[in-house]
């Protein structure tokens, strides 16, 4: 059931209230934002607030964008709010961008906005996105496979962030149809201007208008209620996910420089969906954004959680998520994802014995065959041929020429050659323990011992060293 534009207008101002703010009204010159400008400057002085108009002229309709323009302002001449109307190229800063058309307008658009925003010293921008367009909105996220959150739409209050600028975007004719604010247009004798590109069934969501909701009509003639009371539900499942979220964060995150590390064993125990929406939280904690962020990304580090310490997975935007044994990390720079501590020079072993370094400390025993331990199949544990490695091993980074017979790889690899197959990030490769003896590398420790030092029927006393960091 959607509402009469003025009266939908009045319960979204009683239910967020904003006396005394300056509203900016972004005003196309169609239909719908002519109609949210109208409504708003009726109910300017119940409402207590200030009125501000913008029109931006993106230059991609020649003599119709300046027609539109001049419409705008002599639509705010007409009702007395103060009007700023700007210029972009959006089609040039579409192919500086590599963005599609309706992306590049929608950026340049709220860039231009925020700056009005600015210069009028207003905090809220008002635009006139209907109910039609929020069911629109949910049929596109459910194609595209964006999950629960994007079958909320559109949002009646959403924030944006450009620079330093955070402004706060409201919705006022969300519960109102085209059908009612075309109605609302006549008998108040506005006469909007009509943009004949939204009839280009290029655009996706002119596709969705135009060709996918008519013929789900046939289906369910009121299939636009059906969206919108699927929208309702997943906002308001989503707004109390949240809170739990907001809840939850403080004691499974760590904020640092660039990345967000998070408890694996907290995150892993939580319900799936608690799961998924703290991940999503930590990712717009270091992007600042959750724009091309998938369902199916998500579910990607759903499932890395399962997954061995020193799981990488790449994200839009290049963003990287790494798992390690007690935590994971969200980054952007993959040198802040390296469970690896720095490792310098070269380090004596005590072997047998303990040695400990700046983030490692490693542990050497020597015994019998059959006395030792049962294998811990860590990555950081490793069982060597004790004859072959003898007692004058050293740990350090990898040197240029590096070689070794990776166990099982049937001959003699190039170490870096070994690194970037094995798909360990360039930013980790300097510090991968490397355990060396006399005769050469022993364990690339983390990774795969050599052949020459594995243990065998033949071997008769066993090295063990176990990794730890400190």
């Amino acid at each position: 059931m959607t509402e009469e534009p003025l009266a939908g207008v009045r319960r979204f101002f009683n239910e967020h209230p904003m006396a005394g703010e300056t509203v900016l009204a972004a005003v196309s010159g169609g239909p719908d934002s002519v109609c949210l400008l109208h409504a708003l400057w009726t109910l300017r002085e119940e409402l207590a607030i200030g009125l501000q108009v913008a029109h931006l002229n993106h230059q991609l309709r020649g003599a119709d964008s300046d027609a539109d323009a001049e419409y705008v302002k002599a639509l705010g001449r007409k009702l007395g709010v103060p009007t700023t109307v700007g210029m972009r190229d959006a089609a040039a800063y579409r192919k500086e961008n590599r963005l599609s058309p309706e992306e590049a307008a929608r950026e340049v658009r709220y860039r231009f906005l925020a700056e009005a925003a600015r210069d009028v010293g207003a905090s809220v921008i008002a635009v006139g996105h209907t109910a039609d367009d929020r069911a629109e909105t949910v049929l596109m996220n459910l194609l595209r496979g964006t999950g629960t959150r994007g079958l909320r739409g559109l949002r009646p209050v959403s924030r944006r962030t450009f620079g330093k600028d955070t402004l706060t975007v409201i919705r006022p004719l969300l519960d109102s149809s085209r059908e009612a604010i075309q109605a609302y247009c006549e008998e108040h004798g506005l006469e909007p201007r009509l943009d004949a590109s939204n009839l280009d069934t290029a655009p996706t969501r002119n596709r969705v208008r135009h060709e996918l909701l008519p013929a789900l009509r046939a289906y369910n003639p009121n299939v636009v209620a059906a969206l919108l009371r699927t929208a309702r539900i997943a906002g308001d499942d989503s707004e109390y996910i949240d809170g739990e979220v907001a809840r939850l964060l403080p004691a499974l995150t760590t904020a640092g420089e660039g990345y967000v590390s998070l408890d694996k064993t907290g995150l892993t125990a939580l319900p799936a969906a608690l799961r998924r929406a703290v991940l999503r939280a930590a990712i717009l904690d270091v992007r600042g954004t959750l724009k091309d962020i998938e369902a199916g990304h998500v579910e990607d580090l759903v499932d890395a959680l399962e997954k061995p310490a020193g799981t990488v997975i790449g994200l839009p935007d290049g963003l990287w998520f790494s798992v390690e044994y007690d935590r994971c990390l969200i980054a952007r720079d993959t040198a802040a994802l390296c469970p690896l501590p720095a490792l310098k020079g070269e380090h004596p072993l005590n072997v047998p014995g303990v040695t400990r370094l700046p983030g490692w400390e490693v542990t050497a025993t020597v015994r019998d065959t059959g006395d030792e331990p049962p294998d811990v199949d860590d990555g950081w544990t490793g069982r060597f041929d004790y004859d072959v490695t003898g007692s004058a091993l050293t740990l350090r980074p990898r040197r240029p020429g590096d070689r070794f017979s990776p166990l099982g790889a049937g001959g003699s690899r190039k170490l870096n050659r070994f690194l970037i197959d094995e798909k360990v990030p360039r930013a980790w490769r300097a510090r991968v323990p490397v355990v060396a003896g006399p005769e050469g590398i022993v364990w690339v420790a983390g990774w795969r011992i050599d052949e020459r030092a594995r243990v065998t029927d033949a071997t008769r006393r066993v090295l063990r060293l176990r990794f730890a960091r400190t």
